[in-house]
């Protein structure tokens, strides 16, 4: 699933969900987020993370999982005040900017 936030004609966030493709994983998806850094602190993010977990709950997910770079101090804020909790943290998972970057891991159980 995929919905995006838009401003004018220009589009300015999205959230993408990937579902689990076997049996034992078909109940939980993992979120993809972005918002324009412009666009930031206005509740796009917010917006997206409820439209998204309202659909989930209509088609019968159970998990919401997604990944944040640890540095991200505002996503992982918001991402906490939408009910995720940090699971775990992955060490040098990406490369930005010349040097690795660890990730937490969150989940959600609606």
């Amino acid at each position: 699933m995929y919905f995006v936030a838009e401003s004018g004609h220009r589009l300015v966030g999205h959230v993408q969900a990937y579902g689990g493709s076997h049996r034992r994983n078909r109940n939980t998806v993992h979120l993809v987020v972005g918002v324009l850094q412009a666009y930031s602190r206005k509740g796009i993010g917010a917006a997206l993370l409820r439209i998204m977990e309202e659909w989930a709950r209509r088609v019968g997910i159970h998990r919401l999982e997604l990944t944040v770079m640890t540095h991200n101090l505002a996503a992982v804020n918001l991402y906490r005040k939408a009910g995720f909790e940090i699971e775990g943290t992955m060490r040098h998972t990406l490369f930005v900017d010349g040097r690795y970057v660890d990730e937490y891991i969150m989940g959600k159980v609606i």
